[in-house]
Order: C-alpha cells, then structure tokens, then sequence
C-alpha cells in the first residue's frame, strides 16, 4: 500500500496535475478512517439505533464533502448538498427495507446505505460542479438568455443542464459493463461469503439499478437548487 500510495503521489506530482498533495492525503486518512471504522464496527451493526447513528454520520461526512466540492461560497451553502443526496437516498432505502429487500441488519444496512450515500456524493458533487463550471465560462449567454425574456432559473438550466447530466455517465457505465469489464464488490464480496452466484449477482444487480436511481434524482435536485440561485459560487471565484 505504501509503494502504491507513494507511486500515486509520484505520478500525479511528475504528471503536474496539481493533486498531489491530496493524493496523499486521501491515502493517509483512507488508512485513519478504516482502521477506525474497522474498531467500532462490529459494534455497531448489532443495534439497529447505533446503525442509524452511524448512517447519520455518513450522510454528514456526505453532505458536507460534496458542499464543498460544489461552492466555496462562505457560511452554510454547502449544507445545501444534503437536499440532492437526501431526495436520492431516502426514497430507495425505505424502500428496499419497507419490502424486506434489505433485511432490518445492521450488517446490511450499513454497507448498502454506504454505496447508496457514496453514489449520491458523487453525483452531487459533479453535477454541482460542471453546472456551477458551465455557468461561470458561459456566463454571456445566461445573460443573452435572460435578454431574450427567459426566467432566471430557466436561463441558468438551458446552459448547465447538459454539463450536469454528464455525472451520470459513470454510473451508466457502470451499470453497463458489470460482469464483462468489473465485477463489482458486492458480487465478490458475496461470493467469497459462500453465496451462490445467482444470489450474489442479484444483490449486485438491485445496488445497481438503486444507485441509478438515487444518481439521476442527486442530478436533478442539484440542477434545481443551482436554477434556483441557492448553489452558486462567490463573485471573486476563479476556480
């Protein structure tokens, strides 16, 4: 892991990407933040309110990553990222444990609402940024789309709509290469428990089809909120 970690760290450096340093840093909390889930886990998953403690907190740890991905705007807009990932998540997961798809586990629960909350941070984050991006090159033309008699937000959404659903690319290409580019770890992770592989591939396929559904509802909540001027970025922002 360090060789890789250092050899990521060297590349991006050598490749001037400019993330570097933040390689770095993934790496190291990646290695803080498992061990310390790897310690309070077990203890978890056996209550189901100490499981929804702990999906709470990743749903903050969330919102507040992908907030600021979006917007470097001062105070609480970020907080705005949670409407997207909430308006995504929620649906789906009630819905899997309301029909006993997912059974009421904590050892279930936790890693499902995982994916479902890594997959609406992704979304989230990107459609906010390329929207927010789209608006900030283009800016003349939400001008000229606004002299034209558009409404504010109907000038903003003709301009960022197309950048934003872009985000949704790498779920759908996820979803349509699985079992002949990836095979996804929830499929392996099964297997390797002793599952049968039919089993296993239809827990991998009701996570996949999920994530597109919380990932174009992310999309187009996040696509509201920037229409609507509640997302933006500061006056001075250069990127």
């Amino acid at each position: 892991m360090a060789v890789l970690l250092a050899a990521a760290v060297a590349v991006a450096g050598w490749g001037e990407l400019g993330h570097g340093r933040s390689v770095l840093k993934a790496g190291v909390r990646a290695v803080v933040q498992l061990a310390a889930v790897s310690l309070v886990i077990t203890g978890v998953v056996h209550s189901l309110w100490l499981t929804a403690l702990f999906v709470l907190l990743m749903f903050a740890v969330a919102v507040r990553t992908a907030g600021r991905r979006m917007t470097e705007a001062p105070g609480w807009s970020w907080a705005w990222a949670a409407a997207p990932i909430g308006a995504g998540v929620l649906p789906v997961l009630a819905l899997l444990l309301g029909s006993r798809l997912l059974p009421w586990q904590g050892l279930s629960i936790v890693p499902v609402a995982g994916i479902l909350i890594g997959g609406g941070l992704t979304a989230t984050s990107l459609a906010g940024r390329r929207a927010l991006d789209e608006l900030t090159q283009r800016h003349g033309e939400v001008e000229a789309a606004l002299a034209l008699g558009f409404e504010e937000r109907d000038a903003r959404l003709e301009i960022c709509r197309t950048a934003a659903a872009t985000s949704l690319v790498p779920a759908l290409d996820q979803t349509r290469t699985v079992g002949l580019v990836t095979l996804p770890g929830a499929f392996v992770g099964m297997l390797l428990g002793g599952a049968s592989p039919v089993a296993a591939g239809a827990v991998q396929l009701f996570v996949l089809i999920a994530l597109l559904a919380v990932e174009s509802v992310a999309i187009v909540v996040v696509l509201e909120l920037v229409g609507r001027g509640l997302v933006r970025r500061p006056l001075n922002w250069r990127g």
